[in-house]
């Protein structure tokens, strides 16, 4: 059951009121601050502190500070006037529900509108975080289209200077060979030295031949130089990548969904090892779920709820896939009022028992029971009836059951 704040402390003047809740929890965080136009809210269990304002404040402008264990708020008044109390006193019960039930609701569209226009905004930028990737991909083709022109251009131009001086060797060539032949025609032609004799003349005659042949040789051996071409230029082609400059796409990434499954599987493997160390103590018998939920009901019986709660705790830690044992579990909490944990187990018990047939209608009966006595215990009496109507639902000839979600309608409506 909840612990109720009552020392609060709170000052106004006509303009606002400033109000110190001590809550001494652990540990406070913003949402469990609620603060609405006339409903205020702090829940940090065990510790609870409700209430319905005397007058409406402005909950746009006004503020809550967390500070040493406490929330320190400064609420500005709608109109101008100094309050008689800091909560409505003595009030109309319904009108009261219905207070808390409109600043739920309102709440609750805020906080919708907040997604939704969290959502637009995500999707703005991804759209322009897309139009942005495509306008770089653009720019990206079009330096590789122009840096590729720029290559065929220079190499066009390499060619065309390459067979230019291929037509000056080619001509070079042509002139050298008529020039040679010219020659030789010439020396073929001279007349022979008459003076001479016949042994010089034969001589001559031997030394000009021969003279013939050496300078053909020569020329000759020229000509074939020159007919050779000249080799070509060593040289080195360089390539380069072009590197990466865009990020990939966001929807293609993983990396939260990775991130998120591996903490699973570590957290995962530490129970396990934890488990397996603790398991080594235990005898044969006491490492079986059945058994254990055995115990647990006779310790139940015998009215030692505590020691029953550590037996169905060891149950549901070897194996927690049975229904039965959170529905055992939720009856313990219940005797020592730890409410929320009931409601808890309760709620883990009816997901176990899907889907829902003719077998498990009476498991699933139990635990709306127990949530429903739960919730009316913290006097949340809307969801226990709730849960009181959903087990009237699958069983409707249970006559105490509905005597009992009677009772909570006259509580609700104020008769009782």
């Amino acid at each position: 059951m909840p612990v109720w704040v009552r020392d609060y402390r709170w000052e106004q003047t006509p303009e606002a009121v400033y109000l110190a809740v001590p809550v001494r929890a652990a540990r406070l965080r913003r949402a469990d601050v609620f603060c609405t136009e006339r409903y205020l809210k702090v829940n940090s269990p065990p510790f609870l502190f409700e209430a319905v304002l005397y007058a409406p404040i402005d909950d746009v402008r006004s503020t809550a500070k967390i500070e040493n264990g406490s929330v320190f708020f400064t609420l500005y008044k709608k109109e101008s006037a100094l309050w008689e109390s800091l909560v409505m006193e003595n009030g109309d019960k319904e009108a009261m529900q219905r207070i808390r039930e409109d600043a739920v609701c309102r709440v609750q569209e805020n906080a919708k509108a907040e997604a939704e226009a969290k959502a637009a905004q995500k999707r703005d930028r991804r759209r322009f975080a897309l139009d942005a990737l495509m306008k770089l991909e653009e720019a990206e083709r079009k330096r590789i289209e122009e840096q590729k022109e720029q290559e065929r251009k220079k190499a066009t131009e390499e060619i065309e200077k390459w067979k230019e001086q291929n037509e000056k060797q080619k001509k070079k060539q042509g002139i050298d060979q008529s020039h040679h032949e010219n020659r030789k025609t010439l020396k073929k032609n001279k007349p022979e030295n008459r003076g001479m004799r016949p042994s010089d003349g034969r001589t001559s005659s031997s030394n000009s031949v021969t003279g013939a042949k050496s300078s053909g040789n020569i020329f000759s051996e020229k000509l074939k130089e020159d007919g050779i071409p000249a080799p070509r230029p060593r040289g080195s082609i360089e390539i380069n990548f072009t590197p990466r400059v865009f990020p990939t796409a966001l929807r293609e990434s993983r990396i939260p969904e990775e991130e998120e499954w591996l903490c699973k599987q570590a957290e995962a493997r530490r129970m396990i090892n934890a488990d397996a160390a603790e398991m080594e103590d235990l005898k044969e018998e006491e490492k079986n779920p059945d058994w254990l939920k055995d115990k647990g009901n006779k310790l139940f019986e015998m009215g030692n709820y505590l020691a029953a709660l550590h037996a169905y705790n060891l149950a549901i830690r070897i194996s927690n896939q049975i229904p039965t044992l959170y529905l055992n579990r939720a009856a313990c909490h219940l005797r020592l009022r730890n409410l929320h944990k009931a409601i808890e187990d309760s709620s883990k018990a009816l997901d176990l028992l899907t889907p829902p047939v003719l077998d498990n209608a009476k498991a699933r009966v139990k635990a709306h029971l127990r949530r429903g006595a739960a919730f009316c215990e913290l006097e949340l009496y809307a969801e226990g009836l709730q849960d009181y109507i959903a087990a009237l639902k699958i069983d409707p000839t249970d006559k105490k059951i509905e005597e009992d979600a009677e009772k909570i309608r006259r509580i609700i409506q104020g008769n009782d």
